[in-house]
């Protein structure tokens, strides 16, 4: 049985599915291939300050596009004070959060773009899904995050085939610092300016510590555009206030410090 053929058989196990869509690779295609099924499918996407304006943006043009049953939710985690002490676990409030609130507006099982490459990490959302039955259709077909990205092409789905890895914008702000709407807001705007000097491709992550702030890149960028970044970073800290720590490397998860609270 091929990816695709696998993924589609998990998903028409379930005659309704509420797909939280994010944005993103994995759960957008995951809403593409559920439509391909003739399963009842609600999209429902939660728009708060966490989450990147043009990932909305990108949610709202494909429901458009393709005819989705799309509900706009706020998930609330800014009023939940677990959520916004930023603890280790954040992100399991943050599911708890948006699992209860697409509960509030459909009965259909729910569904995440979780996929296998996702087991290996510390995962406090998982726990969160698993409490409320949530289903993972890539798990269960065994597909990870090269199949998502092969088969997005493979659909046609340039647009979301070529977007890097793009976690919520709370992963940006280092552990046991407050989560604000302004803290998102600024980074989200940082990396929208940043954006188009680096390439569309990049990892970028405007990183928010007890230090100050930092941008990190990969893969490391052309002389004149680490220079033009650099310069464009320096001025929006400063206009924020901000200590600004300069351009670096890209570390996969660098703001989550297991030691703190």
């Amino acid at each position: 049985m091929s990816a695709e053929a696998a993924i589609l058989a998990a998903i028409a196990r379930h005659d309704a599915l509420a797909i939280a869509v994010s944005g993103g690779v994995d759960s957008m295609l995951l809403a593409h291939l559920a439509h391909r099924t003739g399963a009842a499918v609600k999209v429902v996407h939660a728009v708060s300050f966490a989450v990147p304006e043009e990932a909305t943006a990108r949610v709202k043009v494909h429901a458009t596009r393709h005819g989705w049953d799309l509900a706009l939710v706020d998930a609330g985690e800014l009023a939940d004070p677990q959520y916004t002490a930023n603890p280790v676990n954040r992100c399991y409030f943050c599911k708890s959060n948006l699992y209860s609130r697409i509960r509030s507006v459909t009965d259909a099982t729910i569904a995440s773009g979780a996929n296998t490459d996702d087991l290996g990490d510390f995962r406090p959302g998982l726990l969160a899904a698993a409490e409320r039955s949530v289903v993972h259709p890539f798990v269960e077909a065994g597909a990870g995050k090269a199949v998502i990205y092969a088969l997005a092409a493979e659909l046609g789905l340039g647009d979301i085939a070529a977007l890097p890895a793009q976690p919520c914008l709370a992963s940006r702000i280092e552990t046991g610092i407050t989560v604000t709407p302004e803290t998102l807001t600024f980074i989200d705007e940082t990396e929208r300016t940043l954006r188009p000097l680096l390439g569309a491709g990049a990892a970028l992550r405007c990183r928010v510590t007890a230090a100050g702030v930092a941008v990190e890149v990969a893969p490391t960028p052309p002389p004149a555009a680490a220079t033009a970044a650099h310069s464009a970073a320096a001025d929006i800290c400063a206009m924020a206030g901000r200590p600004f720590l300069g351009l670096k490397p890209y570390q996969r998860g660098s703001a989550f410090l297991t030691g703190a609270a």
